[in-house]
């Protein structure tokens, strides 16, 4: 018989892991952490941050998906409790694991799990409504950044629901980094700053007209024609582009603005004054580039201006896609790069670089402020959208705000021009014009 003292421990009276002692190895931390399991197994400190392991249906997404996946899994199933934290903002565990990505076990700590669990505990287990199949089986759906398959990627993000979006972003609606002020500035102040940014970085004028692809909710399309531009924004998302040209007749500027869903290569219209791309060049793929950046090109009148707003890699080394919980449940076919790419590919399609700058610290800001909102609104999101969705969105904004603190991933603003091929065509100030 198991005593209660082995019960405490990593490790069962027969010499095997006990489920906690499974838990530790798969979360691969020797951080103070509190696990417990379904098994009266524990670990850890009582009053730590940890996690509680309810079900062996969690335990065969432990076993079957090793690493982060068998947690999120198990997580968003329901079989798995943080302890300590609020569904809606994880951060502090996150913060505690010391990274948001769980590594997968080393063989030998793999070998240990099988023995102790026995093969049951093998047998595969569907995973959670809210995740998509692997890349290789979406094939089917077209190769990677086709339109069908691109059309299916953003759907999956972003219609989600207008309602539980409200929830989590607030009166604005902006789904993309804000930028702050000052430390103490609001979100919703920190976003009206960063259209202001970009308004004045593109030099927009009362008549000229501004083409926003991948526009969202149609923030930056309405806070441009209430200033006299003629905004036209365009989006994959058909909730998106039903909420944004609603809010659009709500406003009055129908004579100045437009939402239009649909991709933002069926635009056929040209001689813009400027363009701005804020927040869909992670969507694209970094192979699509020369492609992306030749055609906003060929969009634009000489002279005019492109705002590139990306998140991006803090290296130019690699183009990997993302991959495990945020390609799974998040950003389906997502992928970046460093910003030093972005900007070779934008020069190399004949646009003249004239700044670039990195808002990584205002994106962990962004995120921490959606997180609160949706701790906030979290009986009221979980009612919209079901438990395990909004469980993923506390889990990938609080991941993702450690990644931004830690230099995982960064935010490029890249302005550029459009030029006569010579340098010619240009009336820019010899200083930037806008402020900070």
């Amino acid at each position: 018989m198991t005593t209660t003292s082995q019960r405490t421990a990593g490790t069962t009276g027969h010499g095997r892991m006990s489920l906690a002692g499974v838990l530790g190895a798969v979360l691969g931390s020797s951080l103070p952490l509190r696990l417990t399991a379904y098994d009266g197994s524990a670990t850890g400190p009582e009053e730590a941050l940890g996690f509680d392991l309810l079900t062996p249906r969690g335990t065969r997404y432990l076993a079957t998906a090793p690493g982060e996946l068998g947690l999120v899994r198990a997580y968003v199933a329901g079989d798995l409790e943080l302890r300590g934290v609020h569904p809606g903002d994880p951060y502090p565990l996150l913060r505690a694991l010391g990274d948001a990505e769980v590594p997968r076990p080393p063989a030998r700590v793999l070998a240990e799990v099988v023995r102790s669990l026995g093969a049951e505990s093998f047998r595969p287990v569907p995973p959670p409504p809210q995740e998509v199949q692997p890349r290789w089986r979406r094939t089917v759906s077209g190769l990677r950044h086709s339109r069908t398959r691109d059309a299916e990627a953003i759907a999956h993000h972003y219609d989600v629901s207008n309602t539980f979006y409200g929830f989590v972003l607030g009166p604005s609606m902006t789904y993309t980094c804000a930028c702050y002020p000052a430390p103490d500035a609001t979100l919703e102040q920190a976003q009206e700053n960063k259209y202001r940014l970009v308004f004045e970085k593109l030099r927009l004028q009362p008549g000229q007209r501004l083409l926003d692809v991948g526009c969202g909710w149609g923030g930056m399309v309405r806070y441009a024609a209430r200033r006299g531009v003629r905004a036209t924004g365009v989006t994959l998302s058909a909730e998106q582009a039903a909420w944004a040209q609603q809010a659009v007749v709500d406003e009055g500027l129908e004579d100045l603005a437009e939402v239009r869903h649909g991709d933002y290569r069926d635009v056929v219209a040209g001689g813009f004054d400027a363009v701005s791309s804020i927040g869909l060049t992670e969507h694209i793929g970094v192979g699509n580039y020369p492609a992306y950046f030749a055609f906003l090109r060929s969009l634009l009148r000489t002279g005019g201006l492109l705002l590139n707003h990306s998140i991006t890699r803090p290296d130019n080394r690699r183009a990997a896609p993302t991959k495990g919980f945020i390609d799974r449940y998040v950003f389906p076919d997502g992928e970046m790069t460093g910003s030093g790419r972005i900007i070779t590919e934008a020069q190399d399609a004949g646009l003249e670089v004239l700044h670039e700058e990195n808002l990584r610290p205002h994106y962990a800001l962004t995120l921490r402020d959606w997180c609160a909102n949706l701790v906030e609104h979290w009986d009221e999101a979980v009612a919209e959208v079901g438990l395990g969705t909004a469980k993923v969105w506390g889990l990938y904004m609080a991941g993702s705000r450690l990644g931004f603190e830690r230099d995982v991933v960064q935010l490029h603003q890249v302005l550029a021009v459009r030029t006569d091929g010579h340098g010619g065509g240009t009336d820019l100030p010899l200083r930037p014009w806008w402020t900070a």
